[in-house]
């Protein structure tokens, strides 16, 4: 009987131990997930950015073509 108590015991231990280190894994991989969606929204913006930055050349393009040709 002390043997099964022993055991079980044991068995408890490594499961609180376990549940703890699942939880401080936990905690970090959420703070990893936010610094990753930040930086995601950051890139997002500056591709953005850049987008609109080529849009605005690529206006300005025709519009030089037309002065050189006349």
């Amino acid at each position: 009987m002390d043997l099964d108590l022993k055991g079980l015991e044991e068995r408890v231990t490594q499961l609180v131990e376990l549940s703890r280190r699942l939880r401080v894994e936990n905690g970090t991989l959420r703070q990893q997930l936010v610094v990753a969606h930040n930086e995601n929204k950051q890139l997002g913006e500056r591709i953005e950015a850049a987008r609109r930055r080529v849009e605005a050349l690529l206006e300005r393009v025709p519009a030089a073509a037309a002065r050189d040709e006349a």
